[in-house]
């Protein structure tokens, strides 16, 4: 399932969060999800923000307001002269939503090892008829060379101009999509050619996520907390999944510690006596 499911969707409550955070009545459910559609489809179709590359758009529903947070590798063009197209850009979006809203722009600093930035720079370049094995090449070194463990691209359609559409497809390095600790990014954009729509999907492992409250369900969490009090009462040491990690990384072999034995130590003490 690994190899066909939206890697993003397979690691939500893990180490990925939603887009949208709200929580309404059940009757109310399906007109707030539309309207949160609406607004991600509006705001990327205008024009002040052509050009910004946009990575992901979040919704955050209070009693009293709407916050809309964009993630943006130039957040400059978002904001405009004076801010005159974030003015813009709140007034479009003010009439879906007829709640007080909030704009907040956050700057992606690193734009090659995301994935969503990088399928679209392919795409990019794809209508600039630049040469898609070259685009490919070029995005997975710039994301290894960036600090990711593994890229990979598929490139689906007309490739090239050919007659026959087909999948072309690079990969350097690792990318364990069964691996639920594993970060991966995913991303996906489309090519506008003459010769008709180029499909763009980029997949970027970043590494693993040993962070234990992410990792555990309700039930592991439930029994860790029963066991940590009486075991630091015992003084006893646990290592953690980090610690074990690393001592491997390095080579280390873990110690054995013996337990103590208290009646086995009293019996043979009075046996010498």
């Amino acid at each position: 399932m690994g190899q066909k499911v939206n890697p993003i969707g397979l690691r939500i409550g893990i180490n990925k969060d939603w887009s949208s955070h709200w929580y309404v009545e059940p009757r109310e459910y399906a007109k707030t999800l539309h309207e949160d559609l609406a607004i991600r489809r509006r705001l990327l179709d205008l024009p002040e923000t052509k050009g910004a590359d946009i990575s992901e758009i979040e919704i955050i529903r209070h009693p009293q307001r709407v916050t809309i947070v964009i993630h943006s590798a130039r957040p400059g063009v978002l904001i405009g002269t004076k801010g005159v197209n974030i003015d813009k850009i709140g007034a479009e979006i003010q009439k879906i939503t007829q709640r007080k809203l909030q704009i907040k722009i956050k700057e992606i600093k690193k734009i090659d090892t995301n994935s969503q930035i990088v399928a679209q720079n392919i795409a990019r370049q794809l209508e600039n008829r630049q040469s898609f094995r070259r685009s490919m090449k070029s995005a997975i070194q710039n994301a290894l060379k960036a600090g990711a463990q593994g890229c990979k691209v598929r490139l689906s359609g007309r490739l090239g101009g050919a007659d026959m559409s087909r999948t072309e497809e690079l990969k350097e390095g690792r990318i364990p999509l069964h691996t639920l600790r594993a970060d991966i990014d995913y991303g996906f954009a489309e090519a506008d050619t003459t010769f008709g729509k180029i499909g763009v999907k980029v997949w970027i492992y970043q590494g693993m996520v040993y962070a234990q409250d992410k990792n555990e369900d309700a039930g592991q969490l439930a029994k860790r907390a029963r066991r940590e009090p009486a075991g630091e009462a015992r003084g006893e040491h646990r290592e953690g999944g980090q610690e074990r990690h690393e001592r491997r990384e390095r080579g280390e072999r873990g110690e054995r510690r013996a337990t103590p034995r208290p009646e086995a130590d009293r019996a043979e003490g009075e046996a010498r006596s």
